[in-house]
């Protein structure tokens, strides 16, 4: 399966509480930190509904 890189670039200050839950159950908490996840359906969704706050990368 196909791993994604996802970067938190934007802070979550004055976000709606919804957006703050998607950034912790990715596993970004602070700035510039680097996550990796597979690349499925569900965490696509997530990346998508906070694609303004975070940077996302394809490895192999």
């Amino acid at each position: 399966m196909a791993k994604i890189k996802v970067k938190k670039v934007k802070s979550a200050i004055n976000r709606t509480l919804q957006q703050k839950r998607i950034l912790e159950a990715l596993g970004l908490y602070k700035m510039n930190q680097v996550v990796e996840h597979d690349d499925t359906p569900s965490i696509q969704g997530m990346i998508n509904k906070v694609q303004h706050l975070v940077s996302v990368e394809e490895t192999k």
